[in-house]
């Protein structure tokens, strides 16, 4: 679970952006929303507005980001991003399809921290390898659990920012792969919201094999699935075989050559036209 390569789109990321000084009160208003906090100003980048909240949901703080078009209203879509190991929801991938989503194709993205992750570690942050290495003993440990745990904690998120004016009860999708597959598959088999997902870079193997075997035939929404054809860590057998044993009807498989942190920029690409497609009412033909 390496660093994936940030978008060719996604343009820079160090832009300091604009810090609201007054904060909208759309962007404000989290009436219908109990557990909602904002964290912060806002802050507005090339028209895309960013704002941290926490969700708090069985004595847990989720921590998050919502990126929404800084102009109109909603219902609109909304695309729930699982960063990958030892990331965060500030990973460079993450926050680069999110404004691409936001800014191209008015669609509202969020992401929160997994576990052992950004903000829900204790103490202060730590190397990649501690990170991976404090996610594989949990995995191993309390998989299960933890997966629950995340599964809750998404829907209870996405009540949240579904209850905002500005993002509203509009069609959902998922993107996440590797552990944005390992804990967001899950997530996409519990929620009947989500109608289409990008999954990807996990298999048939690991400590919740089990899970996510019971929860793949459940998926029934349109899936991409990015595939490897060189990782190491997932190989493309097993990872062929969690692609097979989705149960949508629509689902498509894409292999680039490559290892598991070797995802090219095109990958985003398509997994960005494949979302915006089965979201938006004219596929983004008209942005």
């Amino acid at each position: 679970m390496t660093a994936l390569p940030v978008p060719a789109y996604g343009g820079r990321l160090d832009q300091p952006g604009e810090l609201l000084r007054e904060p909208l009160d759309l962007a404000r208003t989290s009436a219908g929303a109990p557990g909602l906090s904002w964290h912060g100003r806002d802050r507005l980048v090339g028209r895309v507005r960013e704002r941290r909240f926490d969700v708090a949901y069985g004595g847990r703080r989720v921590p998050g980001l919502l990126w929404t078009p800084a102009q109109g209203a909603g219902p609109r879509p909304l695309v729930l991003l699982g960063h990958g190991g030892s990331g965060s929801k500030r990973q460079d991938y993450v926050v680069a399809m999110a404004r691409r989503l936001a800014r191209t194709h008015g669609v509202a993205a969020a992401a929160i921290d997994g576990p052992v992750h950004g903000e829900r570690r204790a103490g202060p942050p730590a190397p990649p390898p501690l990170v991976l290495a404090e996610f594989a003993q949990l995995w191993a440990n309390d998989g299960d659990a933890m997966t629950d745990e995340m599964v809750a904690d998404w829907c209870a998120t996405l009540d949240a920012l579904q209850s905002l004016p500005d993002v509203g009860a509009g069609p959902v999708g998922w993107w996440g792969v590797s552990l944005g597959t390992i804990t967001g598959l899950p997530v996409v088999a519990a929620d009947p919201r989500i109608r289409a997902a990008v999954l990807g870079l996990m298999g048939l193997t690991g400590p919740t094999k089990g899970r996510i075997a019971r929860d793949a035939p459940v998926v029934r929404c349109p899936v991409l699935f990015l595939v490897q054809w060189d990782d190491a860590m997932f190989p493309h057998d097993v990872a062929i075989a969690l692609w097979e044993a989705l149960g949508s009807g629509d689902k498509r498989l894409v292999a680039h050559p490559g290892g598991h942190g070797d995802l090219p920029a095109d990958a985003f690409e398509i997994s960005t036209r494949f979302l915006v497609h089965h979201l938006t009412a004219d596929g983004g033909r008209s942005r």
